[in-house]
This record gives C-alpha cells, sequence and structure tokens, in this order.
C-alpha cells in the first residue's frame, strides 16, 4: 500500500481549490434566476477589474446578493471545519464538534443576549453580538470538559457527548427565558437560530477572511502537536509537547472560529462534524494533511448545503442550519455506531 505524503502538496492544492471555485460558481449562477457561467465569469472579472460599469439587473444579482453570500459560506464552511478537526484531534474524539459539544449553542446563547438586550460597543455596530459569541463559546467549553474531566478522568466519548447534550438542554432553556423578555425579536432571534446566511455583506466575508487567517494559521501551525496527541497526552509531553499551552491556544483559537461564525450566520451545526470525518478517509489522520483538506471540505459542504436550501422549496428558503442538521444527524449516528462497534 503507498505511504501517504507527510504534508500537502502542491497539485493536491491545485485539485481542492479547483473543486471550491468550480462549487462556488456553480451556487453564483444557480438560484431563482438561473445565470449562464460565462456571463457570470464575465461580470466578476468586470468588477475586479473595473473594466465597466456593473447597473445591469444580472450584475446586481451576482455582485450584490450571491456573492458576497458564496463568500461567507465558503468562509464559514472552512472556519467550522477547521475548529471541528482540531477538536477532534486535541480530544482523540471522532463525535468532537461545536454542536456536538453545546459550544454552539453557548455561542448562540451569548449572541442572542447581545441581540435581545442590544449589548453594543461604541463605533462597532456588530462587536458586541461577536464578543459575546466568542466568550459565551469559550466559556461553554471550559464548562463541559471540566464537567466531563470531574465525572469521567479518561473523558471518553460517552461521557463529553452526555455533557454536551445536557449543556444543550439548559442553554436552550436559558434562550427561551431571554427570548420571553425580548418579545419583541422573537421572530429575528428565531429564524437567527436555525442558522442563515442570507443578508450576508463583503463586510462580512471581510471579517471572517481576516479571522479565518489569524485563527487558521495558528492551528495549522499546531499540527505536529495535534498529531502527537492522537497517541496521548503523556505520550505528547515526553516528546516535547507543552500540553497545557497547547490545549489553551487550540481552545481559544476554536472558541474564536466558532464565535465569529455564529454571530455572523447563527447555528450552523455539524459541518465541523461531517466534513474532517469524511476528509480523514481521503488523506488520513496527519493533521498536516488533515486540517487543510478539512478547510477545503469545510467549504464545499457549506455550499452544497446552501445551495440545497436556497432550491428545493424555491421559492421558499430554508435555513441553512436546517439542511447541515439533516445530513449531520445520519452522519453522527454512523460515526458513533461505528466507534461503538470498533
Amino acid at each position: 500500500m503507498k505511504k501517504r505524503a507527510e504534508h500537502f502538496r502542491a497539485f493536491e492544492y491545485i485539485l481542492f481549490s479547483a473543486v471550491t471555485l468550480a462549487v462556488m460558481c456553480l451556487c453564483i449562477c444557480v438560484g431563482s434566476v438561473g445565470i449562464p457561467l460565462r456571463e457570470t465569469v464575465r461580470v466578476i472579472w468586470d468588477a475586479m477589474t473595473g473594466q465597466a460599469a456593473q447597473t445591469g439587473l444580472t450584475s446586481s444579482i451576482i455582485l450584490s446578493v450571491r456573492l458576497p453570500r458564496v463568500l461567507c459560506v465558503a468562509l464559514t464552511g472552512t472556519a467550522l471545519s477547521l475548529a471541528g478537526a482540531a477538536m477532534q484531534g486535541l480530544l482523540k474524539n471522532p463525535l468532537a464538534d461545536g454542536s456536538t459539544l453545546g459550544v454552539s449553542a453557548g455561542a448562540s446563547l451569548g449572541a442572542v443576549l447581545a441581540i435581545a438586550f442590544g449589548i453594543r460597543f461604541p463605533g462597532l455596530p456588530f462587536a458586541g453580538t461577536m464578543i459575546m459569541a466568542i466568550l459565551f463559546a469559550f466559556l461553554s467549553l471550559l464548562v463541559i470538559l471540566g464537567l466531563a474531566y470531574k465525572l469521567d478522568y479518561s473523558l471518553s466519548t460517552n461521557t463529553i457527548i452526555l455533557i454536551g447534550v445536557i449543556y444543550s438542554m439548559f442553554v436552550s432553556s436559558a434562550m427561551s427565558i431571554v427570548i420571553t423578555f425580548a418579545s419583541d425579536k422573537l421572530q429575528h432571534i428565531t429564524f437567527w437560530t436555525m442558522g442563515s446566511l442570507q443578508n450576508s455583506s463583503y463586510k462580512n466575508a471581510a471579517i471572517l477572511a481576516a479571522v479565518l487567517l489569524l485563527c487558521g494559521g495558528v492551528l495549522f501551525l499546531r499540527a505536529r502537536e495535534l498529531n502527537a496527541f492522537a497517541v496521548g497526552e503523556d505520550n505528547a509531553r515526553h516528546i516535547g509537547v507543552d500540553v497545557k499551552r497547547t490545549k489553551l491556544t487550540v481552545l481559544i483559537t476554536v472558541s474564536v472560529l466558532i464565535g465569529v461564525c455564529v454571530s455572523i450566520g447563527g447555528t450552523i451545526s455539524f459541518v465541523g462534524l461531517v466534513t474532517p470525518h469524511m476528509t480523514r478517509m481521503i488523506v488520513g489522520p496527519n493533521h498536516r494533511r488533515l486540517l487543510p483538506a478539512s478547510a477545503f471540505g469545510g467549504a464545499v459542504f457549506l455550499l452544497l448545503a446552501d445551495l440545497a436550501a436556497r432550491i428545493l422549496l424555491n421559492p421558499i428558503e430554508l435555513p441553512i442550519g436546517v439542511v447541515t442538521s439533516l445530513v449531520g444527524a445520519v452522519v453522527f449516528v454512523f460515526i458513533f455506531y461505528k466507534t461503538r462497534k470498533g
């Protein structure tokens, strides 16, 4: 059997990038109004080069609606998938993900509090939602892992998932209480909690890209340490890994990624569970290959999920979180069954 390369190779970057770009073009072209690929490419190229004024209906649909949405969807999928792959490596748990551990629910609670009570920061219009989501995501992760550690020193899969489910139920109850005191914003909060990138903007895409560049870079630099965690914390410590520092760095990075994604797109579940598991079967468990593959895989998965949400019940648009939850629930049962059987 041919041995896999240690790092993600150049032709693999090219191949995965080409697939991602092809899916992005598909998502821009297909919708309630179909647009030919040649026209799509021409409009985007003219906008990038400034060759002509973009005032037609087709140009408005592409540049004002679909392109910013597709960019935000791709970046969100990349961020959530990277977070899931990092958590699975750190915890040695194939079921670890922001949604299964309750971290996304915690981030949602923080964002809902900011929306319901108008928590803002001067000069930063929506930073209140983002900062609250990041803060609650990190605190949720600490609470869940702390409780699981107290109940089960080995941090087994069953214990972590059970604590995550219980915590998610608690957060759901807390959100219901918040909504009771903010009934005037019920529709906004309800639609937002189901996950949607319908009103995405280039500003949202720029924020996601900046956070992803920073946090993704941190995770890529920790690929060796994540590989070491795969054989146990004691072995990682023996080969010179600073276990506590690596754990804290990865947990903070994951919290920031999930918090930013939740603050912009709402609760989008199971992306960090499905894509790392699928890409692991293709490229192997080495995080130097798994992390970049998961990044591309997350973008493609969420782009296709968003496309399905837009066209399945056209003209009605489903929240993207509904589609990812339907797919993720099936994959979750399969992985759980496979883990238990093993």
